[in-house]
């Protein structure tokens, strides 16, 4: 990813893609309640962030895949 498409995100949003480049090489489901304690942040405000990661061209690609006791998330990073 290019420095100018970083700046198109918070540093929320940045810290999450960061957060989900990272372990998404070796885990494939994340619970935003769980990104959330990792980050600082409630489950809300990592499942608001993570729509505007989904809706930009980055090198991971998420979709919404469940909901109990936190909404789940599948991440595939592509290399």
């Amino acid at each position: 990813m290019s420095s100018a498409m970083a700046t198109n995100l918070s540093s929320k949003q940045h810290d999450i893609l960061e957060y989900l480049r990272e372990h998404g090489k070796t885990k494939t489901y994340f619970k935003s309640r769980l990104i959330g304690q990792e980050l600082g942040m409630t489950a809300k405000e990592v499942g608001s962030n993570i729509t505007s990661i989904q809706q930009g061209d980055y090198d991971v690609e998420i979709e919404k895949w469940g909901y109990s006791s936190s909404t789940t998330w599948k991440v595939d990073v592509h290399c």
